[in-house]
C-alpha cells in the first residue's frame, strides 16, 4: 500500500462523553480518509479525532481502488478535486458499495470536476462539498454523523446544528405548501395527472390543466431578481430554492436539460450550499435526478412532476393578479 497508515480500531466499551457513536453499544463510528494532500489528510485527521472518531484508514486517492474489498468503515470522506479514468471508476464502485449498505460519503470536488464526480454517484446519495474549507468539512461530518441512530458531533456547534435544522425545515415547508396547492389532495391531483397522460381527441378543446407559461416570462423574472444583486448586497434576497425552481422552470419550457454546475451558477450561493439545498430538494420530491440518455456518465437535475404542476398553478394564478411576480 502506498502511503496508507491504518490503525487498528478502538473497540473499547466506556467513551468519553460525547463520542460519536454508530449505535452499536458504545463503538466510535470509524473514519476512512481518501486525499492526495498529506496536509489535507493530517487537518481531517484532527477534526475527526475532535469528533471522536477513530480513523480507520488514511492514504491517497489512489488507494482506494486497492482498498475495494477492505472494511471501509462507517463513513468515507474523499477529496477528489480533479479526475481521471481511474479514480472516476474508483468512485463508482464506492458509491455502488454505499448505495448497498456500506460506508455513508463524504466526497469533495472542484467546480471543473463537479459533474464527472456527481454523474458517477447515484446510488449512495453522497454530501458533496465543491471547494470545501475547514469549517464546510466538519459540518457534512456533523451532517452524516446526525444521521446515525445515536451519532453526534461533539465539535459541532450549536449555530451549525441550527443552520442544517433550518435548511432541513425550509425544504419540508416548501414540499409542504407545494402539496397544498392542489385543494383537493394528492388523490385528485394523481388521477388528473394520468387523465392528462391520455391523448385528446382530434379536435377536442384543451383541458383545463394548467399549463406553464412562455419561457420569455420566467426568465425576465429571474433577470429582475439578478439585477437587485447590482443595488443591494445580494445575501439580502438569498433564496436559492425559489431561484432553482425558477430556473428549472424556464429550462423545462424550453425543453433544456440542466446540469448540476448550471443549477448551482443559478441558485446564487456557493456550489457545496447549492448541493445541499438540490439534495434536500430531492429528498423531498421536488427535483429529480435525470441520467443522460446517451450517456451513463453525465447526469441532469430536472423538476418533478409535482414541482411542475405546483409551478403551472402558479403561474396561472399570479397571472390574473399580477403582470410580473418578482
Amino acid at each position: 500500500m502506498r502511503d496508507m497508515d491504518f490503525i487498528q480500531p478502538d473497540f473499547a466499551y466506556g467513551a468519553a462523553p460525547g463520542t460519536a457513536r454508530s449505535g452499536a453499544g458504545d463503538i466510535p463510528v470509524r473514519l476512512s480518509i481518501y486525499a492526495d494532500r498529506p496536509h489535507l489528510r493530517a487537518t481531517l485527521r484532527e477534526d475527526a479525532s475532535a469528533a471522536g472518531l477513530t480513523v480507520a484508514a488514511a492514504g491517497a486517492l489512489a488507494d482506494l481502488a486497492e482498498d475495494a474489498d477492505r472494511s471501509l468503515g462507517d463513513v468515507v470522506l474523499v477529496d477528489c478535486p480533479q479526475v481521471d479514468a481511474a479514480s472516476l471508476a474508483a468512485l463508482a464502485r464506492l458509491d455502488l458499495r454505499a448505495g448497498q449498505g456500506g460506508p455513508r460519503l463524504i466526497v469533495s470536488t472542484s467546480v471543473d470536476a463537479l459533474e464527472d464526480v456527481f454523474a458517477c454517484m447515484d446510488q449512495s446519495h453522497p454530501v458533496l462539498l465543491v471547494d470545501p474549507d475547514r469549517a464546510e468539512r466538519v459540518i457534512a461530518l456533523g451532517q452524516v454523523l446526525a444521521s446515525f441512530p445515536s451519532g453526534r458531533l461533539r465539535e459541532l456547534s450549536e449555530d451549525d446544528r441550527l443552520m442544517l435544522l433550518r435548511l432541513t425545515e425550509q425544504v419540508g415547508q416548501i414540499a409542504g405548501r407545494i402539496d397544498r396547492l392542489d385543494p383537493r389532495g394528492s388523490a385528485a391531483a394523481a388521477a388528473d395527472n394520468a387523465i392528462a397522460e391520455r391523448p385528446s381527441p382530434p379536435g377536442a378543446a384543451p383541458r383545463g390543466k394548467a399549463q406553464l407559461p412562455d419561457a420569455k416570462m420566467v426568465r425576465r423574472i429571474i433577470r429582475q431578481r439578478q439585477l437587485r444583486a447590482r443595488f443591494f448586497d445580494g445575501d439580502l434576497f438569498a433564496d436559492p430554492a425559489w431561484d432553482m425552481l425558477l430556473d428549472l422552470t424556464a429550462s423545462r419550457i424550453e425543453g433544456k436539460q440542466v446540469s448540476v454546475t448550471s443549477l448551482c451558477i443559478a441558485a446564487a450561493v456557493p456550489p457545496t450550499t447549492a448541493l445541499r439545498w438540490i439534495g434536500q430538494m430531492v429528498d423531498a420530491g421536488l427535483f429529480a435526478r435525470v441520467s443522460d440518455a446517451g450517456d451513463r456518465r453525465r447526469a441532469f437535475i430536472a423538476l418533478s412532476d409535482k414541482a411542475d404542476a405546483a409551478m403551472a398553478n402558479y403561474f396561472a394564478e399570479i397571472v390574473m393578479t399580477a403582470p410580473v411576480p418578482v
